[in-house]
């Protein structure tokens, strides 16, 4: 039955992660369990006027991928935590990722379908706007998908995805856990231990924007380290959710960053030795999909997105950092945003016609490195 699985199972795990799941390799058999495990994550609709009305995915490609916090307290206010644009070269050879930070201030389009009148936010209240009144997720992506098109002189879609990082988790604790290079000091807000008892938990008390308070009584938070690290499901998305206490203070930059590196981190793993030849951590992978990605094919087959992406090794990922990683702040009526440099638009337009090639040896110093 295994015969030529770590090929299939190659791709089949990129399906989960997306361009973890589209990229990584070739579909050679077991059409059906593509089907049985990809059928419950695909959907319909959610890139409104940003579609590409094509619906074929020939030459070069465009996807909008969603990180959203899913709090089971509060199932009506999912937020985008993180809004990532990746294009892929026209011979289908190379994918760029590049962030958006979620606070950026942008025009976001009139939205009827909730009775949005349009106006200037912070980019991520896009979803919650579309989301709202009963628009769902969906709605939430459609308007975002709007408002990153407008954003990026009219880009179109090809496909986009909301992955659900608490369901990443899930992807990763199936892999066996990932290898990742953290890059500097991170503390986390989120998770630590009693000195006294060693009972897990919160270690800091959280405003209520979110942001640490103070160190709670007999407290030691999780702390990650400089250096390559083997990081369980739990120690990856923790990692890569923080921003607060990060030692380069590079906020939502860092996080941008760490989300990327974990996204190739689980790209490498699910390409490893380790993982293609054992059928049984194959099956735990790909039922893992289902609570990690929803994705919008814009009516093409997984089958063909698969086979159009199969040349995309890890190596040919390449992350970018959106203004260089530095932060590029106003405050407008009282309130703080990060506003795309001009090289950010730039970079929005290479990506909207192919040109990253050019826009990565104008700008290396963009490039996240690999390590």
């Amino acid at each position: 039955m295994w015969r030529g699985a770590p090929r299939w199972m190659w791709l089949a795990v990129a399906i989960g992660a997306l361009l973890t799941i589209f990229s990584a390799g070739v579909l050679v058999g077991l059409p059906a369990a593509v089907d049985h495990y990809t059928g419950n994550i695909t959907r319909d609709g959610g890139l409104g006027d940003a579609a590409d009305q094509g619906h074929s995915i020939d030459g070069p490609l465009n996807l909008l991928l969603i990180g959203t916090d899913e709090r089971p307290d509060a199932p009506d206010n999912i937020r985008a935590d993180s809004i990532i644009v990746v294009h892929v070269n026209a011979d289908h050879t190379k994918a760029y990722l590049a962030s958006i930070p979620r606070d950026s201030l942008v025009d976001i389009p009139e939205f009827p379908d909730t009775e949005y009148p349009g106006g200037k936010d912070k980019i991520n209240a896009a979803f919650q706007f579309g989301f709202r009144s009963g628009g769902g997720k969906s709605k939430g992506m459609e308007l975002l998908a709007n408002t990153v098109s407008d954003l990026a002189g009219g880009m179109k879609f090809d496909g986009a995805a909301i992955i659900n990082f608490e369901g990443l988790r899930g992807v990763v604790r199936a892999l066996g856990g990932v290898r990742m290079c953290v890059d500097e000091k991170v503390t986390s807000i989120h998770v630590g231990w009693n000195k006294k008892t060693g009972e897990v938990g919160v270690p800091y008390y959280i405003n209520d924007d979110g942001t640490p308070a103070g160190l709670r009584e007999n407290m030691q938070p999780q702390v990650y380290w400089p250096g390559c690290h083997e990081f369980k499901d739990w120690q990856a998305l923790d990692y890569a959710r923080q921003r607060d206490l990060l030692a380069n203070n590079d906020g939502d930059y860092g996080r941008q960053r760490h989300q990327q590196q974990l996204i190739k981190a689980i790209m490498q793993k699910a390409t490893s030795g380790g993982v293609i030849t054992s059928p049984t951590k194959i099956n735990k992978v790909l039922g893992s999909l289902g609570d990690a990605l929803t994705f919008y094919n814009n009516d093409v087959s997984i089958t063909d997105w698969v086979f159009t992406l199969k040349g995309i090794k890890p190596d040919k990922l390449t992350m970018i950092k959106t203004n260089g990683g530095k932060f590029n702040a106003e405050v407008v009526d009282g309130i703080w945003y990060e506003r795309l440099s001009d090289t950010s638009m730039d970079l929005l337009r290479a990506m909207n016609t192919d040109r990253m090639d050019e826009f990565v040896a104008a700008n290396p110093t963009w490039v996240t490195p690999t390590t």
